[in-house]
């Protein structure tokens, strides 16, 4: 049996270098849907319940379409952020690969698809 110190027992098993950068990045996304949030209920609850004509021309606007798309956007990467921070913490193996590679296509592909919604919705 060798001995092994607490250091010798903890060398390569340290920090992965990324943790406080990931971390900021949630506090920032935070932030900005702590700001985001009630601004797009505010706007998108003054247009809930109209006909489809009168939403296209409420979002032909700028300041609804922007605030939309920034929710849209800001929410989705922050989503996959902490999706997978979590995935990294509980996850190993090939398994947490995969689960990476899925939360990022469905994260990116939800953008895509709101985004794309609400282009059309505008033009």
């Amino acid at each position: 049996m060798r001995y092994l110190t607490d250091r010798k027992r903890a060398m390569g098993l340290g920090s992965a270098k990324s943790g406080t950068e990931h971390h900021w990045h949630m506090q920032v996304s935070a932030v900005g849907l702590a700001i985001l949030v009630p601004l797009f209920l505010f706007t998108f609850g003054c247009i809930l319940g109209s006909s489809y004509e009168e939403v296209t021309a409420y979002y032909a606007r700028p300041f609804p379409a922007i605030v939309a798309a920034l929710t849209i956007v800001v929410g989705f990467v922050h989503f996959k952020n902490g999706a997978t921070g979590m995935i990294e913490d509980y996850a190993q193996g090939l398994m947490r690969k995969a689960l990476i590679i899925g939360v990022t296509c469905l994260s990116y592909g939800a953008i895509a698809t709101g985004l794309f919604a609400l282009v059309k919705l505008a033009l």
